[in-house]
């Protein structure tokens, strides 16, 4: 039974990151990673907390949600009391803690992941709206932001082809 490889359907993605936790961000660039490695188009469009992955001062810096996060859970899989996510330092530990089990699995910081995925041919734009409203310019971006756009330009880059999809992360 010889396998053969079959083409897959999806031609171009545009993945929306808005939110800034490290899971968030980490999701998207995840997902863009694959994409690119695949030979799919690729196209990142950050939009308001996601905005952090783009912002030179704060791309290395996201957190991990500890406070309303009900998947969150302790070693031995107990669930993380949400008012412990409130103590004075919980916050960062967790998220120091979840960074170097990234890192033990060969996972970049997100600088060096986005240099990766803009390797591959993956464009990363930022929203328009959001810029004007957290009141950015253009060099407080990472310099491989091609763009800042609006919605209406982002669908103007998915432009309504067959095999085009949008994932919302």
């Amino acid at each position: 039974m010889s396998e053969e490889k079959k083409e897959t359907p999806l031609k171009k993605v545009l993945i929306i990151v808005a939110k800034g936790t490290i899971e968030d961000i980490y999701a998207g660039l995840v997902m863009a990673n694959g994409a690119v490695m695949e030979g799919i188009e690729t196209k990142l469009f950050f939009t308001f907390f996601g905005m952090d992955a783009i912002i030179k001062k704060r791309q290395n810096k996201s957190k991990t949600a500890t406070v309303g996060n009900p998947a969150m859970r302790m070693p031995g899989g107990l669930p993380f009391p949400t008012l412990l996510g409130m103590l004075p330092g919980v916050e960062a530990g967790v998220s120091a803690m979840m960074k170097s089990q990234m890192a033990a699995l060969d996972v970049p910081p997100v600088d060096e992941f986005i240099e990766m995925i803009v390797a591959g041919g993956g464009e990363l734009y930022a929203c328009k709206l959001a810029f004007d409203m957290f009141k950015l310019k253009r060099e407080d971006l990472d310099d491989n932001v091609i763009d800042v756009i609006t919605v209406g330009q982002l669908y103007e880059l998915a432009g309504g082809e067959p095999g085009t999809q949008i994932i919302f992360t």
